[in-house]
């Protein structure tokens, strides 16, 4: 998908593709799995998306929109994102009408940068502790229900990923944690959001495919492994999903 003209089509009326019949059937499982959990939290406010504005997420909240318009959508905002993150998560906000919530560390970029100097360099784990893990954490807990755009095939660390289980937050409360990507492939989020006519992130068109922070993103080195990319190899996760694990 071209997505050099996104502001021309955001806001457009989808041009439907053709879809695979095993991808129809993918999405019909999706539809279903977001209906029946959902009827288990009634009220809006009982379940959340969290959203990095990747391929996955933005997917998955056009889906989980056609049965909860107003799902509160949960944005990290490290104060490290790619302008084009940031202006690409304003762009579908406003066109999709979302109930953004931007979750904020309680250091700003300045702050802990001058208190512990440049610790997405030095120590990466640390970082994404303080402005990831500890801001959603705290949010999350007041839902019953998270959703997420993860998948097994993004990296080794995902391999036992489930479509639907309950996760316990460090505070000990438990949340459902929804995952309804768990088996799909990155040709089918990318067909999917072809036949929805959904703009994707511009940087994709640069050659990224897996996009956190910008310091700690560049272009994958291994053509096999979408996440290369992250945080210069020296671990695949940020901390919130599972534990982290050296590359």
């Amino acid at each position: 998908m071209n997505t050099s003209t996104m502001s021309e089509h955001v806001a457009s009326e989808a041009v439907p593709l053709p879809l695979r019949p095993e991808l129809v059937a993918q999405l019909a499982h999706v539809r279903a799995l977001l209906a029946r959990e959902f009827s288990s939290v009634p009220a809006i406010s009982d379940a959340c998306l969290t959203c990095s504005f990747q391929a996955e997420d933005v997917l998955l909240l056009y889906l989980a929109r056609e049965l909860r318009p107003e799902i509160p959508v949960l944005f990290l905002d490290t104060g490290y994102h790619f302008a084009e993150t940031y202006a690409y998560r304003d762009e579908i906000a406003a066109a999709w009408n979302l109930d953004l919530h931007n979750l904020v560390p309680a250091a700003t970029t300045a702050q802990q940068e001058a208190e512990y100097g440049m610790l997405h360099q030095d120590a990466p784990d640390r970082c994404c502790a303080l402005r990831k893990v500890q801001p959603l954490f705290a949010a999350v807990a007041n839902y019953k229900m998270w959703l997420t755009g993860l998948r097994r095939e993004q990296a080794r660390s995902r391999t036992a990923l489930e479509e639907a289980a309950d996760f316990t937050l460090p505070s000990g409360v438990t949340v459902r944690k929804l995952s309804p990507f768990a088996d799909w492939t990155t040709r089918d989020v990318w067909q999917a959001c072809q036949h929805y006519g959904i703009p994707l992130l511009s940087l994709y068109d640069k050659g990224y495919t897996s996009i956190g922070c910008e310091p700690c993103t560049t272009l994958p080195t291994d053509p096999n492994d979408p996440r290369s990319g992250r945080w210069a190899g020296k671990k695949v996760e940020c901390g919130i999903h599972i534990q982290a694990a050296p590359r």
